[in-house]
């Protein structure tokens, strides 16, 4: 089945922190609705039960560069060309809003999904709070 991905579709505030604990992530629900008034733009696929299935999102200053973050597809659903199709439509509404440059951090067991997708992989840095 094709499921459709739509952009700033409408997500009530516990349907990402759901989405990304079925997929073993932390809620974080002291995010939402937050990110959805500061993101450039988000995208969502819903199952034919209108269950959030997929999720992901692009935020930066609306210059030059976004950042694209919490590409997220629930476990029954993966391997099905969902997270590439999700990752096409962000970067296709990146090209649109005018943001030339997308980057995002990933697990190097991610490597192959991201290239699929056009990224290119390059040397970065993350810096985290130590508690």
């Amino acid at each position: 089945m094709k499921y459709l991905i739509k952009i700033n579709p409408f997500i009530a505030n516990h349907e990402v922190p759901d989405l990304r604990e079925v997929i073993g992530w932390e809620r974080r629900d002291e995010d939402y609705p937050i990110l959805f008034k500061h993101c450039n733009f988000w995208a969502g696929v819903r199952n034919e039960e209108e269950r959030l299935i997929g999720f992901g999102y692009i935020s930066g200053m609306g210059l030059q560069h976004g950042y694209m973050e919490d590409i997220l597809v629930h476990p029954d659903y993966q391997k099905q060309g969902i997270g590439v199709e999700l990752v096409k439509q962000l970067l296709n509404e990146a090209e649109r809003f005018g943001i030339e440059i997308v980057t995002l951090t990933f697990n190097s067991k991610h490597l192959k999904f991201y290239e699929s997708c056009g990224f290119t992989a390059c040397h970065g840095g993350v810096w985290r709070k130590h508690n």
